[in-house]
This record gives structure tokens, sequence and C-alpha cells, in this order.
């Protein structure tokens, strides 16, 4: 049997991306982002986005489709890569990135929430603003004490949408992810994979790449991002508030860079952390050369 799917999962740096595009060109497949921050249109240089010379390799969907000023979720993904896969052509897909989450919608499922308007988001952020974090956080706990016992008032995002969702739907988040919708890729035949190098290659790969986003143009994006709203989820792109503070003369760029390669390595290692807990079962390589698919009938 043939695969349907291809599916490279791996910490920021390790090189999927670069593994993805040698495969689609080998197979004649697509590259379908599965990353949470190569979404958005204008963090090309900071989220390491695939160059246009990249693109050229091969097509690539779902990156820089969204703006980091508009709140973009693992709902919306789950939406736009149900659109995509009708798209294809009977191509086959590969998804790349690092989210475990979006590698969660595609073979898992996950809670179907409501969409929940703009106008509850922003009535939400403005009560928070209102009351404060501690009332805010009393308040959620009044509507949804389940989300409230596993949150603290200090977690802005996470208490506003427990909040906004309560606010818009009249049930608490609780029960909505106790509503797991069917996996995008539900009854297809996939090839999964986990690239993972050596920690002290990783480490170093970090630390070489947040140096080359800084000479190709990474501080011109953060300035351009002055603004953003610290809810929004683009707020968490990596080196972004880092860079920022460089501009306003709050560190200098060295600090800069050492806070932001510092942020970098943890984060990798949060995501190893989720692989190695949601992704057992499947292959794990630690050169990105391993990364092929078995003939027709044969196994990954």
């Amino acid at each position: 049997m043939a695969h349907d799917a291809v599916l490279i999962a791996g910490p920021t740096a390790s090189g999927k991306s670069g593994a993805a595009i040698a495969l689609a060109e080998r197979i004649g497949g697509v590259v379908v982002n599965a990353d949470s921050m190569q979404v958005y249109r204008e963090t090309r240089i900071l989220t390491a986005r695939p160059s246009a010379a990249d693109e050229d390799r091969a097509p690539h969907l779902l990156y820089g489709h969204a703006s980091a000023r508009e709140p973009y979720s693992v709902g919306h993904y789950q939406s736009d890569v149900t659109a995509v896969l009708k798209q294809l052509d009977g191509r086959t897909p590969i998804f790349v990135g690092g989210t475990g989450l979006y590698f969660s919608v595609l073979t898992d499922g996950i809670a179907e929430i409501p969409v929940i308007p703009a106008a509850t988001r922003a009535k939400a952020m403005a009560l928070r603003e209102h009351l404060g974090a501690e009332e805010f956080f009393a308040e959620l706990a009044k509507r949804d004490p389940q989300s409230a016992a596993r949150l603290n008032a200090t977690d802005t995002q996470r208490t506003l949408r427990a909040y906004e969702v309560f606010e818009e739907t009249g049930k608490p988040l609780s029960y909505w992810q106790t509503r797991k919708g069917k996996p995008v890729l539900d009854g297809l035949h996939l090839a999964r994979f986990v690239l993972a190098p050596d920690r002290a290659e990783l480490h170093r790969r970090i630390d070489a790449r947040f140096e080359e986003m800084v000479v190709n143009g990474a501080m011109d994006e953060a300035v351009a991002l002055e603004g953003l709203a610290p809810t929004l989820p683009a707020a968490k792109i990596l080196g972004l508030r880092e860079l920022q503070d460089v501009h306003h003369r709050k560190r200098t760029l060295a600090e800069a860079t050492t806070l932001a390669q510092t942020a970098t390595r943890q984060y990798a290692k949060r995501q190893m952390t989720w692989f190695r807990k949601r992704m057992k079962d499947w292959a794990w390589v630690s050169d990105a050369n391993d990364i092929s698919i078995a003939p027709a009938g044969g196994a990954p």
C-alpha cells in the first residue's frame, strides 16, 4: 500500500523543513506546514519559514497565510488543512513542523470548540484589563471552576480563552475539550517520523540560526510588529520581544541574542518532551537523510 501522507515532526532547527523539501522533490509531493508560528506572513525570518528559493523547489501550503495581528488557533488550522487536502490533485502531502497540537489535529482529532467571535474576545480582554488579573480569575472560577483549577491568574492567554468560551457558549471549556472530533487524516496510510538530532548539535544549530536571522533582517520584522497585543499567539514568537528591547535600547544586541538562543533551546526541550510522550510509535531518526518512504506495499 502506498503512503497517503508523510508526517515529519521535530524540534526547532532540527533540519526537518529541508528534509521535507528534499522528499517532496523525490516523490513529487507537497510540503504542508504543521508549525503554529510559520503561519504568519510578517515574520518569515523570525520564524524560519522556508525561503522563496525553498518554495521554488516544491509547492508549500499554509505558510505565511495569516496575520500576526489576528488570533490564529488550532481550530483555524484544522479548517485550513482540511481544505488543503482537497487541493492536492493526487500529490502526496508532507506535513512538517514542530507543533504537537497540529499533528494531533491530523492523527488524533481535537476538541470541537466553537469559533469565538472577535467581539466576545474583545469583551473578555476589556474586562480583564478593567478588573485586573486576580479579580478576573475569580470571575472565571465562578463560571468554570474546572478550568480555573488547572490555571493561574497570571496565565493571560489561557484564562481569557476559558472565559470567552463560557461567555459565548454557556458551557465550560472542559465540556468542549471532551468532545474530540475526527482526525483530519483518519483512515489514511501514514509514514510518521520524528527528527531528533543529537542535543549538542541541535543547540549549535539553534545558536547559529538566530545569529543568521539577525543578519538577514529579523530586527526589521520585530520592529514592524511593535504594539502587538501580548495575548495574541504571535506574541510568543521566539526572539521577538528581545529584539524589540534592543530597538528601545533596553538591552544590547549581544544580550538579546543570548536570551533568544536560550529561550529557543528551552522551547526545543519542551517540544522533545511532547514528542516522547505522544509520538512513541513514530519512526525516530537522528539524521534527516534517514527520512524516506518505502515503495508501495512496504513499511516506512
